[in-house]
């Protein structure tokens, strides 16, 4: 099956109010037309900017939309600090990245709350883009499998079939984000093959739709030969996607690819 490509650039702890709405500015007016979506996922502070300067640029959604890094799944309460599915809709957002490895390495976020926030993101009309991967030590140790048998099937269990083909899903060895190294192309694609065969089970017609994205160390030089992959579906990208003129070749690439 011919799936669209997608591009999502997660800005993640980088880029201040200007700085951000001068990015969407300049890469909005450098952006050719293409079948593949650019998503910008800003830091919080910087969501009105990005939401104002996207609606500025003229592009519609299906060319450049952005999104959120992360979300809460209660929709109001006594939670302070946190924001709801409900928040990031009302401000524009289309798309909130869960699950991401720093949320559960860092922040300490268990498979079972990252399955709560799909369930609500989807619920509020956002697609989530909900971030699985292996560690290297898991991926020496053989357990490439079972990690993301687990993380998809607690992840996704709050979700009722139907709903399956309006999550996204990316797979990140945890190895790889950051770190410069990257996955074979081959690599990637087995492991996003076996994510397919997982999603399968819940919902076969869904699993042939769903986009599944690669990140971890993703560039414009590695970006084309991995995206050619039957069952890679586009990219989210970390450090290369906080430049202009990268995020731009990235986009090339993909279009590249998408044909």
């Amino acid at each position: 099956m011919n799936r669209t490509k997608l591009l999502a650039a997660n800005w993640k702890l980088n880029k201040l109010t200007g700085e951000a709405a001068e990015f969407v500015r300049e890469y909005a007016a450098k952006l050719p037309a293409s079948p593949v979506p650019t998503v910008l996922l800003p830091t919080n502070t910087a969501l009105q900017a990005v939401a104002s300067a996207c609606k500025e640029s003229g592009k519609t959604p299906s060319e450049l939309a952005f999104g959120a890094q992360n979300c809460y799944f209660q929709s109001s309460g006594a939670f302070t600090g946190e924001v709801s599915p409900e928040m990031l809709v009302d401000l524009g957002c289309r798309y909130v990245v869960l699950g991401h490895s720093e949320r559960r390495a860092i922040f300490g976020e268990s498979d079972d709350l990252i399955g709560l926030k799909v369930a609500a993101a989807l619920k509020a009309g956002l697609t989530p883009i909900f971030c699985i991967g292996e560690t290297l030590e898991e991926r020496n140790a053989g357990k490439l499998e079972y990690v993301l048998a687990r993380q998809v099937k607690v992840g996704l269990a709050n979700i009722e079939e139907a709903q399956l083909d309006k999550v996204v899903v990316a797979y990140e060895p945890v190895w790889a984000i950051g770190t410069g190294v990257v996955a074979t192309p081959e690599q990637a694609q087995a492991a996003h093959k076996y994510v397919r065969e997982l999603l399968a089970k819940k919902n076969s017609e869904a699993a042939m739709k769903m986009q599944i994205l690669y990140g971890g160390s993703v560039k414009p030089d590695n970006c084309y030969e991995l995206m050619t992959q039957p069952d890679i579906d586009g990219a989210l990208v970390g450090g290369a996607s906080l430049k202009v003129d990268s995020l731009l070749e990235l986009h090339k690439e993909c279009t590249r690819a998408s044909r």
